[in-house]
């Protein structure tokens, strides 16, 4: 038969499992502690290469973003105060701020255009245009960190990706897949036809009407009925968006 421990083997196993428990506790605050050692390191250092290239940074979009990046890996946001260290040094929150207030002001003219889906890329040379005697150069990256900080406005503002495009959005208008799929199609000319939907996209004609209906509802398509050929043209300003046409927008 098979002996079972005594009170004196239950002890002592007990106490090599406390043991074991101490010393997985210890090993596990030494590496917390110097991880945070190694990131309080990082973080002094980011610091003073902030303190160093501080023009570069307010100037150079492309190294601005480079700096985002590099303080992200090591869980720094310039963004998340207007107060602080960074604030004060860089202004990083102040002029993402502006830029803000800059893209709502360029998204609400632009909306009878639109209807409230513009092109990233217009977007920012709308915003360049209006900048034009700001010393910081902006960038898309810069568009669209300063968009992510809308978001706190409750419902639109948001980047949605189309294709090969990046618009955005500044109504809480619902796209379904149908309604990405026309978009996408119509990066190649500005415009599609329910006959072109149909062949290209195998749909059938009730689909696609349905589909183009509802985004001429929401003021994202333009109809054109002037050709030879009889087709009406259904045309998207968010994908053939005219920088001419949005700064003639932002006057009026």
């Amino acid at each position: 038969m098979r002996r079972r421990p005594g009170i004196g083997g239950l002890q002592t196993a007990a106490a090599a499992r406390d043991q074991y428990r101490l010393l997985g506790e210890n090993v596990a605050k030494i590496r917390t502690d110097l991880m945070k050692e190694q990131l309080a390191t990082f973080r002094s250092q980011l610091e003073d290469f902030a303190r160093k290239h501080k023009n570069d940074i307010k100037k150079n979009p492309a190294f601005r973003s480079q700096f985002h990046e590099m303080c992200a890996k090591i869980g720094v946001d310039p963004l998340a105060s207007n107060k602080g260290f960074w604030a004060e040094l860089l202004g990083i929150g102040d002029f993402y701020y502006e830029l803000g207030v800059q893209i709502v002001d360029i998204c609400l003219a632009t909306r009878s255009h639109n209807g409230g889906l513009i092109n990233l890329q217009e977007l920012c040379t709308l915003l360049c245009e209006r900048r034009k005697t700001a010393r910081e150069a902006v960038s898309e990256d810069d568009c669209l960190r300063a968009i992510s900080k809308l978001k706190v406005l409750g419902s639109g503002f948001e980047v949605i990706s189309v294709g090969r495009k990046k618009l955005v959005r500044s109504v809480p208008t619902e796209l379904n897949k149908d309604h990405n799929e026309i978009l996408e199609l119509a990066q190649a000319h500005g415009y599609v036809t329910v006959e072109e939907v149909d062949r290209r996209l195998s749909w059938s004609s009730g689909r696609a009407i349905d589909a183009l209906d509802t985004l001429l509802e929401e003021g994202l398509a333009m109809i054109d009925d002037g050709h030879r050929d009889g087709k009406r043209r259904y045309w998207f300003p968010c994908v053939s968006f005219s920088a001419s046409v949005g700064s003639e927008a932002l006057k009026t």
